[in-house]
């Protein structure tokens, strides 16, 4: 039987980062609630969103990363965690919870803050790496896509393969060089750049 003791004893990872749950389908809201009860220190994106029925429309705030929640720190307490309703265990790599880098959970936190309009994206691997240059957003990076004659900011959290992205005037952007990522094979802490395309990626 699994006992809080031993997996304290199993967790190596530093209590101050980030980390995804991976939830039931629309049991997202219900296990961050439960969650922050417990005193966790939880983040569950959202997004406002319309849907159009036969004989209304209805307002709705739906989770920016479906069937995740972000967690920071905790781990010790992982029994409490995994047996929360709704839980289907923590995002891991190599047999340990998987780490999200500071940066990119700080960029979504920023850009849901903002009240600019956000919305899921497709992941993508690779494209134009810029830099927000001004504004509220200053300092956010991002890869940068058009379509027909709208830009937005693509925000990855990488480990999931999941993305967000905001509309953004290309005036408000730099280039930049895209970010060390680091190689996934056999622990090494090596990084490789992402793959920069020479014109932005465009939408289908």
């Amino acid at each position: 039987m699994l006992t809080e003791s031993m997996v304290t004893a199993e967790s190596h990872v530093s209590d101050s980062s980030w980390y995804a749950l991976y939830t039931r389908h629309q049991h997202e809201k219900m296990v961050d609630q439960i969650l922050t009860n417990k005193g966790f220190d939880t983040f569950l994106p959202l997004y406002a969103t319309t849907h159009n029925w036969k004989d209304r429309t209805k307002a709705l705030t739906l989770p920016l990363f479906p069937c995740y929640v972000f967690l920071k720190g905790g781990i010790e307490r992982r029994l409490q965690i995994l047996t929360t309703p709704g839980i289907y265990g923590l995002v891991s790599s190599a047999g340990q919870p998987a780490a999200i880098p500071d940066i990119e959970i700080e960029a979504i936190r920023r850009v849901v803050e903002s009240g600019a309009r956000v919305e899921s994206h497709p992941y993508l691997k690779c494209g134009n790496w810029v830099r927000v240059k001004n504004g509220p957003l200053t300092g956010i990076e991002g890869i940068l896509v058009r379509k027909k004659n709208i830009s937005r900011l693509v925000l990855s959290v990488e480990i999931l393969g999941t993305a967000a992205a905001i509309e953004i005037a290309a005036s408000q952007v730099e280039a930049v060089n895209a970010p060390l990522i680091r190689n996934s094979g056999a622990g090494s802490e090596a990084g490789s750049r992402h793959t920069r395309s020479a014109e932005a990626i465009a939408l289908a």
